[in-house]
């Protein structure tokens, strides 16, 4: 078992005192860390400590406290949960009736939620980071959501590598990455979601998952970098400048790759399955996929 299940598992076992009980290892990124990046108010007071941005926002253990922070934020407000799979029980909230009926649901899924402004319309953007214990850090992948902030990834067009960011941007975000990853401590690979306002430089971060999704998938795809094999090797302890690139078989997986194609993942609904069946992912290759000529950028 991976991703949000084995770590909600892992916490859980951590807490109730088991692993220590039989004297079991945490591998690659620890338990705190987890933690810190699966708690909104912990992940937040994260993040300030090195001076950067997230969005205005109150964490709220139950439904009074998060009408009440609705009350400082105004509508349209986003609310977030903790510990969740696949953005359940997220989503905009244009008024407080909405509030309620979304924050239940979000409540019945998780123990805490996070209520924070709307940056809707703001471009959604995504690095793939990898780290070992020797502190050696890379960005194999970064991509963007061809909908705005407020459609979730998994639901949403996505391009690798980004068609409309300048370079300025590109590696702003790119600095960003790496630094919160070596602030919070993560070994092995994570994902950092960014919201970029698409007239200016102001970004925020949303949120940082310490495990492989299925932004993860899609960047392997792209760029031929194996994550989760190299993930699997630095929880180890291995180093990056240990590993050899699965692709060359010559050089070093402490690479960044570069791509001169790009890679689209459209998501398919099947009619005959359950409404709650997730979307299935399409892959194509296009030099100019979706993005008409005024939109798309050059990054040099």
């Amino acid at each position: 078992m991976g991703g949000q299940t084995a770590l909600n598992c892992g916490v859980e076992l951590h807490d109730k005192g088991i692993l220590q009980k039989h004297n079991v290892q945490v591998l690659g990124t620890q338990i705190p860390v987890i933690v810190a990046t699966e708690d909104r108010q912990l992940f937040s007071d994260k993040i300030a400590e090195i001076g950067e941005k997230i969005a205005e926002s109150f964490a709220c253990d139950d439904l009074p406290a998060a009408i009440e922070a609705s009350k400082t934020i105004g509508f349209p407000l986003m609310i977030r949960s903790a510990f969740a799979l696949g953005g359940l029980g997220s989503g905009i909230c244009e008024n407080e009736d909405q509030l309620r009926e979304m924050g239940a649901k979000a409540f019945s899924l998780s123990p805490q939620i996070l209520v924070e402004k709307s940056m809707l319309g703001w471009k959604e953007v995504e690095y793939e980071v990898v780290r070992d214990a020797a502190d050696n850090c890379v960005t194999v992948c970064n991509m963007e959501n061809f909908d705005p902030l407020g459609v979730h990834t998994g639901d949403s067009i996505v391009i690798a590598p980004s068609q409309t960011l300048s370079n300025e941007e590109y590696h702003m975000l790119r600095e960003t990455a790496i630094k919160v990853v070596r602030h919070l401590g993560i070994v092995g690979e994570c994902n950092i979601q960014y919201a970029l306002d698409p007239h200016s430089l102001e970004y925020c971060i949303i949120e940082v998952n310490a495990r492989l999704s299925r932004s993860s998938a899609l960047a392997s795809k792209a760029t031929g970098y194996p994550l989760a094999f190299v993930a699997a090797k630095l929880s180890l302890g291995i180093e990056l400048n240990d590993l050899q690139n699965a692709v060359t078989k010559v050089t070093q997986a402490c690479f960044e790759p570069s791509l001169d194609y790009v890679v689209t993942k459209i998501p398919r609904w099947v009619s005959n399955l359950s409404p709650l069946a997730r979307p299935f992912a399409a892959f194509f290759c296009s030099p100019h996929s979706f993005f008409p000529p005024h939109t798309r950028v050059r990054r040099t």
